[in-house]
């Protein structure tokens, strides 16, 4: 078996598209983030976002916050043959007449089995947070901490896509000690694994896969964090 993409609520998903859609206006922040990228980017894949609190944290305990996009370099419209047609040309005028709504089309979010496709056109990640009235669109990042993502989901499957075992990847963030991890949550107790993301945590190295016991315990006994700068 292999890592097991979850389907996210739709609302999520609705969610980001929304704050992605041609029209929709963006806040400077997200602006700033898709400043090298021509049109508005796509999600790929998400992932749970399962928060851990506390000096000495707990798998169990740990609470899903919300979820993270990756998002795809946008799909550039196919460019078809021109028509000699004047009738056809007419046709396709009438389409477009302002007030007529045409369903927008989008690429299917990947769900299930997980390989590497498209992980090499992500170029920002989309966070979307629980609200009181469901799924709320947070924030755009981009910069290292999705690079570390992105490298964390590659490592992943080259160790388990030839594995009996089955796994789902979840984002792990470590507030007490500022930092975070790829978390393959097995189906059986003790299964699970952590890979920590860059920056990682005092005494522990980045993208190392350890069980996810070896690496809470060794949190649990690190010395105190300082806040680092993080783009994500």
């Amino acid at each position: 078996m292999t890592l097991h993409l979850s389907q996210p609520p739709a609302g999520a998903l609705n969610a980001v598209r929304s704050a992605l859609a041609p029209g929709a206006a963006l806040p400077p922040s997200a602006a700033a983030v898709l400043r090298h990228s021509a049109g508005r980017p796509e999600p790929l894949l998400a992932l749970p976002v399962h928060t851990l609190r506390g000096p000495a944290p707990r798998l169990a305990e740990a609470d899903c916050t919300g979820w993270r996009f990756l998002l795809r370099a946008a799909h550039p419209p196919a460019a078809g043959p021109q028509c000699p047609h004047e009738s056809c040309d007419a046709a396709a005028a009438a389409d477009a007449r302002p007030g007529q709504h045409r369903p927008e089309q989008h690429r299917p979010l990947t769900t299930g089995e997980f390989t590497e496709d498209g992980l090499e056109q992500v170029v920002a990640a989309a966070e979307v947070a629980a609200g009181a009235d469901g799924p709320v669109f947070s924030h755009l990042s981009a910069g290292p901490f999705l690079d570390s993502t992105v490298r964390a989901l590659r490592q992943a499957w080259q160790l388990v896509h030839l594995s009996p075992a089955r796994y789902e990847p979840r984002l792990l963030p470590l507030p007490e000690h500022y930092a975070s991890a790829l978390w393959l949550h097995g189906e059986l107790p003790g299964e699970d694994l952590l890979i920590p993301l860059a920056p990682a945590p005092l005494g522990v190295a980045a993208h190392q896969v350890l069980p996810a016991a070896e690496l809470l315990a060794r949190l649990a006994n690190a010395p105190a964090a300082r806040p680092t700068a993080l783009i994500g």
